[in-house]
């Protein structure tokens, strides 16, 4: 009798306190539920890995694992793929799912719509969905260009060869940015300068990154620079030549600190930081965010490489003039529409 008597009584407790973790969602879920979908791997030295790494730190400065759930999907440069992720992330509760990748925008929208009350963030774009209605949607972008005109300063400035190359993947979003600026920065420099430009027509292949390297190698280029998660093949192939590579997305200099100067890095920190209070004070999305040298772009210099004084008093200068709007670099909406700054040829 009493073993029957104690087994009613603990399916009791057990009810009562599933009600009541149904009735308050707050004591069934204490805590914050991010996950994010990256195109390619989430160590790649670029694009995903500079979201990984914030939202990591993110989750550090928060109170870590028990405070922050941090899930990634890696590898998913497949928008049907990514679509179903984000739809599973989402109907498994997660507060916020970011799609790392400006070709995710038209399904995470449709995903968005299903589940108003996630919170959803994209990039790089300024698109938050406001007009379809939504407004559970974040986007960020980051005005890579101005890196990239820091980066084009210097390269124009150790070039022996005079010539420069550029591994470029797809001539879109924040690439294209960086590209342009790297471009006006080195003209600005030296406006003999000749900038050779490769599009391989892809972020991921590292095989035809590696041939576009080998190319612009050949042209005389002593000095390269690139994005996105193709590039370690290009600089293994500058660092063969005893040339010198200029990055953007994340830091690479660890890898090859002989041939990596210097590196615009993209820290997604305060924006996720940002998206998280607006979430927890009830905005959904909404907002777009921007990150710039005055904010969330960082230049990492190589410390094992020394600049010539002369050289890093300029790039110190520029970054200045960048920040107080002096310089206005190409691709910045405040700036007037560019002229063509390069002629470029896709990889075959």
């Amino acid at each position: 009798m009493k073993s029957r008597l104690f087994m009613l009584l603990t399916v009791v407790c057990m009810v009562v306190a599933l009600v009541g973790s149904v009735a308050n969602p707050a004591q069934a879920q204490d805590k914050l539920r991010i996950a994010v979908i990256t195109p390619s791997a989430k160590n790649d030295l670029a694009w995903s890995q500079s979201m990984v790494d914030a939202l990591l730190k993110v989750q550090e400065e928060m109170g870590g694992e028990e405070a922050v759930e941090v899930t990634v999907s890696e590898g998913l440069f497949r928008v049907p793929d990514a679509a179903a992720a984000m739809r599973d992330y989402a109907s498994q509760g997660y507060d916020l799912v970011i799609a790392h990748g400006t070709q995710y925008g038209a399904s995470m929208f449709e995903v968005a719509a299903e589940f108003p009350e996630v919170s959803f963030a994209w990039g790089t774009a300024s698109d938050t969905g406001a007009d379809v209605g939504l407004t559970n949607v974040f986007a960020y972008e980051a005005r890579a260009e101005e890196g990239g005109y820091v980066n084009g300063v210097i390269a124009a400035m150790l070039s022996k060869s005079g010539v420069l190359g550029v591994v470029g993947p797809v001539n879109a979003g924040d690439a294209k940015l960086y590209i342009d600026g790297f471009v006006a920065g080195a003209k600005a420099t030296k406006a003999d300068i000749d900038v050779k430009v490769i599009f391989t027509e892809s972020f991921g292949d590292t095989a035809k990154a590696t041939e576009s390297a080998k190319t612009l190698i050949t042209q005389g280029a002593d000095i390269l620079t690139g994005s996105a998660q193709q590039v370690p093949g290009a600089i293994s192939e500058i660092q063969k030549a005893k040339g010198y590579w200029f990055g953007t997305q994340s830091d690479q200099t660890a890898g090859w600190p002989d041939t990596v100067v210097a590196v615009q890095v993209f820290d997604w920190v305060p924006v996720l930081t940002d998206i998280i209070a607006n979430r927890e004070a009830g905005t959904l999305g909404g907002k777009a965010y921007e990150i710039s040298l005055n904010s969330g772009l960082t230049m990492v210099f190589n410390e094992a490489i020394t600049l010539p004084e002369e050289v890093m008093k300029a790039a110190e200068e520029t970054m200045e003039k960048i920040k107080s709007g002096e310089i206005i670099v190409p691709g910045n909406p405040k700036a007037a529409t560019p002229e063509p700054t390069m002629e470029a040829t896709k990889s075959n």
